[in-house]
């Protein structure tokens, strides 16, 4: 787990106060379940995992800070704007009271895939990783996350794999790492409490 929660893009960070807008409060409550759920948290060694993002307009979003996870509430104080990246250059720019998460740059391809998808849910749960490795679109051993190759790979699977109609997606080079999307948060949600789980 050393790897988890290192920000592997070029992040430029202006510190601001996040703007309110309609959807916060929504944005706030399913994080949060998230968090009740197991899905977001730490490990042992104190590394938060698991994060959220909503599309705001355009290509902008809003999406929980870097090192929240051991957080079980959490309010405008811990999210942040970002609002331009470029994924072949592998850079981000964000605005708020938090660096934004570890993995943005994997929640931006998704956003620059298509305008369909509103929100998007990283979770981990060693269960549900193991399985449904396979079992649903699922990215390369190989392919680590926050990274150029994450959204090729992405992006490779929305050609090659069902995801287009499952919207969730296992990272399989990204220990207990799943992803879900779709056009609300409560939809993305769901897709993840609705996974079975066996043994």
């Amino acid at each position: 787990m050393q790897d988890e929660g290192v920000i592997k893009f070029s992040c430029t960070w202006e510190s601001a106060q996040l703007v309110d807008f309609p959807a916060l409060g929504e944005l706030i409550t399913w994080r949060d379940r998230m968090f009740a759920a197991g899905f977001i948290g730490t490990y042992p060694d104190g590394i938060g995992y698991g994060n959220i993002s909503l599309r705001l307009k355009g290509h902008t979003f809003v999406i929980s800070g870097t090192q929240t996870g051991h957080l079980d509430r959490t309010d405008a104080s811990h999210y942040t704007l970002v609002d331009h990246w470029d994924i072949e250059q592998n850079t981000l720019h964000c605005t708020g009271p938090l660096k934004a998460s570890s993995e943005s740059l994997t929640h931006a391809a998704l956003y620059a895939f298509s305008p369909a998808i509103q929100a998007v849910i990283h979770i981990h749960h060693r269960g549900l990783w193991q399985t449904h490795q396979g079992q649903l679109p699922t990215t390369r051993v190989t392919v680590p996350y926050g990274t150029p190759a994450m959204a090729h790979e992405m992006w490779r699977l929305f050609h090659e794999a069902d995801l287009h109609h499952q919207h969730i997606l296992v990272m399989a080079g990204h220990e207990e790492g799943l992803l879900a999307f779709d056009e609300t948060l409560e939809a993305a949600a769901q897709r993840l409490l609705s996974l079975p789980l066996e043994g």
